[in-house]
């Protein structure tokens, strides 16, 4: 290990490229503080995310399943999505699982933790929340895209689903990690 202290570079220049509706792209020019190497970067703006664990009040997991077009399968996650600009991420999250699956907890759901999703090109953050006490209490209201079946699975088959590969979404993973060091598996 090294005394080294690393330093935020300079930034010299910022060209936004364009919006592609869930991120703008800018080219951002910066310079090495030390070195004075230059370099151009992507960085992808991005609205902050969130995703939220619905916990019944017989301990399962409200999951849905969903096909992604980025990886081009079906996965298996919790409730999630953008928090809106004037939004908090805790009504967001809340918001999201009513949304998604129908269902509402009791109370307000409580923040697990936050994490940045990939600091290399994305300047977001990712909520994670838990909700305690959920029950089915609405309708799903779907975007125009979104197909989600809602399963519920006894919490104490995630640890299985996330080793066996079923569960495999990072942030889904780090919500569970995040539910894991608060409350155990």
């Amino acid at each position: 290990m090294t005394d080294k202290h690393i330093e935020k570079w300079d930034t010299l220049e910022k060209r936004k490229v364009d919006n592609f509706k869930i991120f703008d792209l800018s080219w951002i020019r910066r310079r090495h503080p030390d070195t004075g190497k230059e370099g151009e970067f992507v960085v992808l703006n991005s609205p902050r995310w969130v995703n939220i664990i619905p916990i019944t009040k017989d301990k399962k997991v409200v999951l849905i399943e969903q096909y992604r077009q980025g990886t081009d399968e079906i996965t298996l996650e919790v409730p999630g999505g953008l928090v809106e600009p004037d939004e908090e991420p805790c009504v967001a999250g809340e918001r999201e699982c009513r949304e998604e699956t129908g269902y509402e907890g009791n109370g307000n759901a409580v923040l697990l933790g936050e994490n940045l999703p990939n600091p290399a090109f994305l300047n977001n953050k990712c909520f994670s929340y838990v909700w305690f006490d959920c029950e089915l209490k609405f309708e799903q209201k779907l975007d125009r895209h979104e197909d989600i079946r809602v399963i519920e699975v006894p919490i104490n088959e995630i640890r299985t689903m996330i080793l066996d590969g079923r569960i495999r979404h990072s942030l889904v993973l780090t919500a569970f990690f995040f539910y894991s060091m608060k409350y155990g598996l």
